[in-house]
């Protein structure tokens, strides 16, 4: 199939985009997909049902290389003429990460260009609205836009008691859906969210149904599924890796492993969205330095002392942007590191072969 017949609205391409323009810093190279990433290397496409492997640029293997620089799934990528070896990442307009699990801190991407993120949460034990404003949060700083999908109604005898804890999301403007993700015909109200040179990831804890609703979208079981514990309703891992998926109706499905640690990465903001309107009452204190406490003419206590704000979300409000804060200070102190070394290494290469 010759690349200029190549259809790559089929995974995910904006068909608005002129690709000549995008390739025009790489003059012979070839358009290409990111569909899967393993330990061993990048599996492209071009089309769907064909992947294929490619190299990655040796900077991408450096230790301390930058995450943001290397290809994550989802992304698009120039390769060389004979489509073998990646050349770079085209720009981005949307970029899911967070901070990885463990004690180090260290940014992990999660899916590139992406234009919505369908969190998924299960109606039953597992279900969490704090966890679900901690993933807003991730997706407000993406560039992506949230779609709040609630599963397994077929086995809640009462959705208004999970659909009631969003209702301020909804009035948001945030899509809330409840469904059984095994029935094609109500999973139909996603559609229009994947048509034709769209892309979406799943994300959610294990258990969710994010499998189930693939296989559901997909119209055959791809996805491996597994049972849920009974006694608190938490599921095992059945995606093992991340994996971008073309589906029947024109758009592009990003599959992801659970995720149980859900760490801010630091680039979160405050002041619009989720919590626009705490920072908003902030900046009504008296004093600009108010720590919200005792302090005179505090709009943030006047707000809780009327009921206009909960103690419990402003709690919660004050522990993810401490979070935050903390994340983005290790961010700042990681990539100065990072210069200093690089720098250092630059002069060492300099003095070493660059005076003759």
């Amino acid at each position: 199939m010759s690349e200029a017949s190549v259809d790559f609205a089929a995974i995910g391409w904006p068909p608005q985009a002129s690709i000549a323009e995008a390739l025009a810093p790489w003059p012979g190279a070839r358009l290409a997909r990111v569909v899967a990433q393993h330990r061993s290397g990048y599996e492209l496409a071009q089309y769907p049902g064909h992947s294929f492997r490619a190299q990655a640029p040796a900077g991408w293997l450096r230790p301390r290389a930058d995450p943001e620089a290397r290809a994550v799934v989802g992304d698009w990528v120039a390769l060389d003429a004979a489509g073998k070896q990646i050349l770079a990442v085209l720009p981005r307009h949307a970029l899911l990460k967070r901070a990885a699990a463990g004690e180090h801190y260290q940014q992990q991407l999660i899916a590139a260009n992406i234009d919505h993120v369908l969190l998924v949460s299960g109606m039953d034990a597992d279900f969490n609205a704090k966890r679900i404003e901690r993933y807003l949060l991730l997706i407000a700083a993406s560039g992506a836009r949230p779609v709040l999908v609630l599963s397994k109604l077929d086995k809640c005898g009462d959705p208004a008691q999970y659909t009631g804890q969003l209702a301020a999301l909804a009035d948001s403007g945030i899509p809330v859906y409840a469904l059984n993700a095994k029935d094609p015909a109500q999973v139909a109200v996603l559609h229009p969210y994947l048509s034709p040179g769209k892309s979406a990831v799943l994300v959610g804890s294990s258990g969710a149904g994010k499998s189930t609703l693939t296989n559901t979208l997909l119209g055959v079981e791809k996805m491996k599924t597994q049972g849920v514990r009974e006694a608190d309703a938490k599921g095992r891992h059945t995606t093992t890796h991340r994996a971008l998926i073309a589906l029947p109706q024109g758009g592009c499905l990003i599959d992801t492993p659970g995720m149980r640690e859900l760490k801010l990465s630091g680039d979160e903001r405050f002041d619009e969205g989720l919590f626009a309107e705490l920072d908003e009452l902030a900046g009504q204190c008296r004093f600009s330095d108010c720590s919200h406490g005792n302090e005179p003419g505090c709009a943030v206590q006047a707000a809780i002392g009327e009921g206009r704000l909960t103690l419990e979300r402003y709690q919660h409000y004050c522990k993810l942007k401490d979070e935050r804060d903390s994340a983005a200070q290790t961010l700042a102190e990681r990539r100065t590191q990072d210069k200093a070394l690089s720098a250092k290494v630059k002069r060492h290469v300099k003095d070493k072969y660059g005076r003759r």
